[in-house]
C-alpha cells in the first residue's frame, strides 16, 4: 500500500532527476494532478534513451553535408491497453507514426506481431510534447540529493544547489546504477538492489555512404555483431538522404560488453567492417561515429515486479524500464506507476 504526499495551502514540489521517458510521463501525470513538477536532467534535451544526433562534416568537394540519426531506441510496440491508448493519442497529435520496414533477406521475424511505432520528426519529439510547459534544469548532473532541515529535498550538482528552493519530493528516472549512488545515504537497500541490476551496454555506429538504396530498410541479423540495422531516410517523417544512405547500426549486447572500455576509434571499425558484411558491399563513408551507451538495455522479466519504488516518509521515489518492464512502455508504465503512489490524483 502506497501513501501519498499531501500538503495543504500549496502544491507539493517535486523534483524529477532523469528527463526520459519514464521520468517524464511520471513528472506530466503529477502536474495533472496539482504538482508543482520540475525536471532535471544531465544531457543537453529530453528523451533519455529515446535519442537523435544531429551531425555535419564537409566532403572532399567542400560541400556541407548535414543528416541526424536515430541513435538510441530503434522503435517500440505497446502491448498493455493503458499504453496502447496512449500511443493513438500521440498518433493523433501527429508526434507517433507507425513503422512497416521491408526487413532484410535473413532478418530475425518479429514473433510477437506487434506493431512498431517511432516518434516524429525525431525519437526525442513525444518526450518533448510531454514535457512541454514543466520547467527544465538541463545539462547539469545531479550529483547529490540531501535533506534539509525542514524534512524537504535540496539538489546539488558539484556542491551547488539546483533548482529555486526546496523541494518536497524527489523522483529519479535514471539508469539504476547512477540511482543508487544517489539513493545510498537514505535507502542502501534500494542502492542495493539497484546496483544489481545487470543493465546491458550497446555500441551504436551512426553512417553515411553514397549510392543507391538496398531494396529493403531495417535488418535484424540473426549471427554476427550487429542486432539492428537500420537506414534512416526509411523511417517515418525522416528527410530523404540526397543521395546519401544513412545508417545506424546497434551492437549486440554480448559484442557491446566485450568491447564496452574500447577505444572509440576501434569500435568504430569494427561497426564499419560489420556493417559492410550485413551490406555485402564495401561502402565508400562519408562519415561515421559511435556513441556508447553503458545502460541500454534493462533485462526482461517474466514475473510480477513492483513497477516503482516509492517510501512516503521520505517523499523519494524511482522509477524506470527496470522496474516497470524492459523498453519503452515499461520505463511509461514505471513513471506513470510512480505518480500515482506520489499524489491522489494521477491515476495510473
Amino acid at each position: 500500500m502506497f501513501s501519498s504526499i499531501v500538503l495543504s495551502g500549496r502544491p507539493p514540489r517535486v523534483a524529477v532527476v532523469g528527463a526520459g521517458l519514464s521520468g517524464i510521463a511520471c513528472a506530466r501525470r503529477l502536474s495533472e494532478a496539482g504538482c508543482a513538477v520540475f525536471l532535471f536532467d544531465k544531457a543537453r534535451g529530453v528523451g533519455g534513451r529515446m535519442a537523435t544526433r544531429r551531425a555535419q562534416w564537409i566532403d572532399p568537394d567542400g560541400a556541407v553535408h548535414r543528416a541526424t540519426f536515430d541513435h538510441g531506441t530503434p522503435a517500440f510496440s505497446a502491448r498493455s491497453a493503458a499504453f496502447r491508448a496512449f500511443i493513438d493519442e500521440a498518433v493523433e497529435d501527429g508526434v507517433l507514426a507507425r513503422w512497416e520496414p521491408v526487413m532484410a533477406p535473413g532478418s530475425h521475424q518479429n514473433l510477437d506481431g506487434l506493431a512498431l511505432w517511432v516518434s516524429t520528426p525525431d525519437m526525442p519529439a513525444l518526450c518533448r510534447r510531454l514535457a512541454a510547459g514543466l520547467p527544465q534544469t538541463l545539462s547539469r548532473p545531479v550529483d547529490e540529493i540531501a535533506r534539509d532541515g525542514q524534512g524537504g529535498w535540496r539538489l546539488l550538482a558539484q556542491g551547488e544547489l539546483l533548482g529555486d528552493g526546496a523541494f518536497d519530493a524527489v523522483v529519479l528516472a535514471m539508469p539504476p546504477a547512477q540511482a543508487a549512488a544517489l539513493l545510498a545515504p537514505y535507502r542502501e537497500d534500494w542502492a542495493r538492489q539497484a546496483r544489481a541490476v545487470p543493465m546491458q551496454p550497446c555500441w551504436t555506429l551512426m553512417a553515411a555512404e553514397p549510392g543507391e538504396p538496398p531494396p529493403w530498410d531495417a535488418a535484424w541479423p540473426q549471427r554476427g555483431p550487429l542486432a539492428w540495422v537500420v537506414r534512416q531516410d526509411a523511417r517515418p517523417g525522416r528527410p530523404a538522404g540526397g543521395g546519401m544512405n544513412h545508417w545506424v547500426a546497434h551492437a549486440t549486447a554480448a559484442w557491446s560488453a566485450t568491447f564496452l572500455e574500447s577505444a572509440a576509434d576501434t569500435v568504430q571499425a569494427l561497426l564499419q567492417d560489420a556493417l559492410a558484411e550485413a551490406l555485402g558491399r564495401r561502402p565508400r563513408w562519408a562519415h561515421a561515429a559511435v556513441h556508447r551507451w553503458r545502460y541500454a538495455l534493462a533485462p526482461r522479466s517474466e514475473g510480477a515486479r513492483q513497477p516503482c519504488w516509492w517510501d512516503p516518509a521520505l517523499s523519494l521515489g524511482v522509477c524506470g524500464d527496470f522496474l516497470g518492464g524492459a523498453g519503452v512502455e515499461g520505463a511509461w508504465l514505471s513513471g506513470r506507476a510512480l505518480a500515482a503512489a506520489i499524489a491522489p490524483g494521477a491515476t495510473a
